[in-house]
């Protein structure tokens, strides 16, 4: 849903205060993020632009929004909707409300699962939101050449979207060591878009390798995991999205840079972030207030939450509540607390029924689960070395450790050690290319019993089981295959939960409140297994993205991602 655009003339003649605004919002203040003043001012709109603020309007309708702050709307500058489980549609109900009016999305889940098809979707969905959805277009379908997607993209699939008006870059690019070792294909994306925006993708990067990185024309970047890392790269240019996800927090971590002097260069985002951390914690409101509270001015934080972001995106129409600007604007309780009561994007208010007038379009990628049947015998991993390479969770982060046990094989089989928190982890192909299995040993779930299986499994979203008994695991994964992919947790031969996602194996078709209360019930099925992790499924699920250091998982095998290379 794109709010009218209004005329030239009605703009100026209602900025000018000659005719009366479409509307206007009375008895509030104003956060400049200019000048870091709180001014208290009408602010006039015409249509889906503000037109006027600093002094007093008359208006064709009223909204008294005495007692408040207002600040423009929130930018979240990185992320991927489908990992909210959710359709856009539902998302935009999901987040709006919260004060997010524009969201700068990479398709590229929903693309590593049925290629354009799935940009598309989204390019299509993102002119019916009441939020302002912008794409970029997937640079790495699928990520690197170690894992089998459902798709590959090359540059001359997503060049011919290039101009598309919704279209604001290319997204991370992920395959870092592709880009300076010069690939052939990465180097097509990049040449075909110097000089535009590109987003970057380069944990623990750091050096000379980043300098190279950055020369490719890479100008945005999200994976910093501490100040230090984070403050090499806004030296060297780049400016760093703070994410705040489900799985990846590392808002904690880069808050010391939160100043005035810094903030222009800093941005929000929150990359993976499902309904329930949503309802429980928030969305970008949750960060604003996390950093407020850990002693970040206000100021910093509200200028990386919008105006920051909209300069480092390109988005000169938004960012400020000002003259010219797009009229998406937070009327707030408090700066401290972040609070939306109201939300106005381009113009039109968040309200119920705004939503249910948006024109919706129907799902695209179903029944895309084509795994074959598992059995039991097929989680076996064998070998003769007792030395084991094992994936272990740090809490928090997507980043692993590349851990090494000793693992004694039992009759041709290293057996899953409970006492030790070694689990058998495994991924299947599940897109009907090739039927691969690959197994291997996880640290960090602390589960005892029974087994969790997911089709969110990145970027390739095969299928990843993790589990203490063969049986429950080859359940879990074949129960998949009958809903169409989602989530799964069994014990003892039966299912304790499960959320299906029938829209590519990652989007549900329920409404936003539904998956949050099934995520409820999953969590704590998981819990009951002995798993400690908040959030088990998206952790799952990054332990099969292979850009990602030290040691993953894909249906190839176990991957070393410092050296870049399928273990033997």
């Amino acid at each position: 849903m794109i709010p009218p655009k209004a005329a030239l003339a009605d703009r100026i003649a209602q900025g000018r205060g000659v005719e009366p605004a479409d509307l206007v919002l009375k008895g509030g203040s104003v956060l400049d993020l200019v000048t870091g003043d709180i001014v208290q001012t009408d602010v006039a709109i015409c249509g889906d632009t503000i037109v006027g603020v600093f002094g007093e309007y008359e208006g064709k309708k009223i909204v008294d929004v005495s007692g408040s702050v207002l600040v423009p709307g929130f930018i979240d500058t990185h992320l991927h909707i489908e990992s909210s489980l959710v359709t856009p549609f539902e998302f935009d109900r999901c987040v709006t409300p919260r004060g997010v009016t524009t969201a700068i999305c990479d398709p590229h889940e929903i693309a590593n699962v049925c290629g354009m098809e799935g940009i598309e979707y989204f390019l299509d969905a993102s002119a019916r939101t009441l939020m302002d959805i912008r794409v970029q277009l997937s640079s790495c379908v699928p990520s690197t050449h170690m894992e089998t997607a459902g798709a590959r993209l090359e540059a001359a699939d997503l060049i011919p979207l290039r101009d598309h008006p919704r279209v604001v870059g290319l997204a991370e690019f992920m395959n870092f060591p592709g880009v300076l070792s010069q690939d052939e294909g990465c180097m097509a994306k990049l040449s075909a878009w110097q000089g535009r925006h590109v987003d970057g993708h380069a944990p623990l990067l750091r050096g000379k390798d980043l300098n190279g990185y950055i020369s490719a024309g890479i100008r945005t970047e999200h994976e910093a995991t501490s100040a230090e890392e984070a403050l090499e790269k806004l030296r060297k240019g780049m400016r760093v999205l703070i994410r705040e996800g489900s799985v990846s927090k590392d808002l904690v971590a880069l808050a010391p840079l939160l100043t005035e002097r810094h903030s222009p260069y800093l941005c929000f985002c929150t990359d993976d972030r499902n309904p329930l951390d949503i309802a429980e914690h928030g969305h970008l409101d949750h960060m604003i207030r996390t950093a407020i509270a850990m002693g970040a001015e206000p100021l910093a934080v509200y200028r990386a939450a919008s105006l920051s972001a909209a300069e480092a995106f390109g988005l000169k129409d938004r960012g400020l509540i000002a003259p010219g600007k797009r009229a998406d604007i937070v009327v707030l309780d408090g700066l401290a607390s972040c609070r939306a009561v109201r939300v106005f994007a381009g113009g039109v208010e968040a309200t119920p029924e705004a939503f249910a007038g948006r024109a919706l379009i129907p799902p695209v990628a179903r029944h895309s689960v084509k795994a074959p049947r598992i059995e039991p015998a097929h989680f076996r991993c064998g070998g003769n070395r007792v030395e084991t390479p094992v994936i272990g969770i740090l809490t928090g982060k997507i980043i692993t450790e590349h851990l090494t046990f000793d693992i004694e094989p039992q009759d041709g089989d290293k057996r899953p050690d409970l006492e030790r928190d070694l689990i058998r982890i495994a991924v299947i192909e599940r897109h009907g290319k090739n039927g691969n299995r690959a197994t291997g040993f996880v640290k960090g779930f602390g589960l005892k019993r029974g087994a969790i299986a997911s089709t969110v499994c990145h970027d390739h979203h095969n299928i990843a089981v993790v589990g203490a008994d063969y049986a429950d695991m080859a359940l879990a994964a074949n129960r998949l295959s009958e809903i169409e992919g989602g989530f799964v947790v069994v014990e003892g031969g039966r299912v304790l939960a499960e959320l299906p996602l029938p829209m590519a194996g990652l989007m549900s078709l329920q409404p936003f409140e539904t998956v949050r209360d099934d995520l409820v019930g999953l969590r704590a099925a998981a819990r009951s297994l002995g798993v400690v992790l908040e959030e088990p499924f998206l952790q799952l699920a990054f332990l099969a993205l292979p850009v990602i250091p030290r040691l993953k998982i894909t249906d190839h095998g176990m991957v070393d991602v410092d050296r870049f290379e399928v273990m033997p």
